[in-house]
């Protein structure tokens, strides 16, 4: 959501966009509600709704709206009824919200948005459904749930940030993985001629320091999700006595079984709660049979994306 309001701030720079998101869903349908691409005057285009020919339907009414500035709604047919006009068959539908985004009004929304991402706030960005009303950034969370259904209305949260504890082979790619994704990355590892900006150009923060560095960044950094590939256990031992104080949402460790068990009895010795134990993904990643540091990279952040998103981890094609 960052890096979209960002590539959107420099387009409005440059003039004025329509804006596309999805507003309602029904049945199977590639995007959920939320998501969101701009088309410019010059027919460039940012973010996707789902690609093929629902989203081309989508950018031939966007193109016309730049003209006309009329706000609307677009259906996308994916029913793959043969009486219809559809645009495929996964079987559900969308309706898209089109809206002409301009001028510094609109400038200085995106600027506001960004702010309240990067500043760790929380709020909301209102779209009401209707030509008369702007959209709008709600701080006052507790007001959201008297908003009617004339409008959709997305939460605002910190974009997540993935700490990663090592700068070895799989880190780097791990990095560059994640940033994709849409991690915000920050590296850290003491050996000075292995944690530098030039192997780590995706990180927003290169740490060529003591493992005691992340002390502040695990104070006031919200959204943490921490992946430990380090060269050792020891440097493992060190950190998760650190970790051991904070509630996170994932700590992943890399490592053999007999390097996990180790690491494990050592902290229990010395009285780790067992609960804290329980939360951690060791050995880390997930089981697609990775060998390479790219593949083993791969694993790990499909493992951060199960747990930021729900996910199960299976196998799609068992579902059929």
């Amino acid at each position: 959501m960052l890096n979209f309001y960002q590539k959107l701030s420099t387009a409005l720079k440059q003039g004025a966009v329509v804006l596309a998101t999805v507003a309602n869903t029904k049945g199977s349908v590639p995007r959920e509600v939320g998501a969101k691409m701009f088309i410019s005057a010059d027919g460039s285009t940012f973010g996707t709704i789902g690609g093929g020919a629902g989203e081309a339907k989508v950018y031939q009414q966007a193109l016309q709206l730049l003209q006309t500035s009329e706000k609307q709604f677009v259906e996308i047919d994916l029913s793959g009824v043969a009486q219809r006009e559809t645009q495929g068959v996964c079987g559900g539908t969308m309706l898209v919200w089109l809206e002409l985004w301009s001028g510094n009004e609109s400038l200085n929304l995106v600027s506001q948005i960004i702010d309240v991402l990067t500043s760790g706030q929380v709020g909301a960005i209102v779209t009401p459904f209707n030509t008369d009303e702007k959209p709008y950034v709600l701080l006052e969370p507790c007001l959201i749930a008297s908003l009617q259904t004339t409008r959709l209305i997305e939460p605002l949260l910190p974009p997540p940030t993935l700490l990663i504890i090592g700068a070895g082979h799989i880190a780097v790619s791990l990095a560059q993985i994640a940033k994709i994704a849409g991690f915000q990355v920050i590296v850290q590892d003491d050996r000075l001629d292995f944690a530098t900006k030039e192997r780590f150009p995706e990180a927003s923060l290169v740490l060529a320091q003591p493992i005691s560095s992340i002390q502040k960044i695990l104070e006031i950094t919200p959204n943490l999700y921490v992946a430990l590939v380090t060269r050792g256990y020891l440097q493992d031992l060190a950190v998760l006595r650190l970790l051991s104080n904070y509630k996170l949402p994932y700590i992943g460790m890399i490592g053999s079984n007999k390097r996990v068990r180790t690491v494990y009895k050592t902290l229990q010795n010395e009285g780790c709660s067992p609960k804290f134990l329980q939360q951690i993904y060791a050995p880390i990643g997930l089981d697609i049979g990775a060998l390479t540091p790219e593949e083993i990279a791969v694993s790990i952040c499909a493992e951060l994306i199960k747990v930021r998103r729900g996910g199960t981890g299976a196998s799609f094609s068992e579902t059929i």
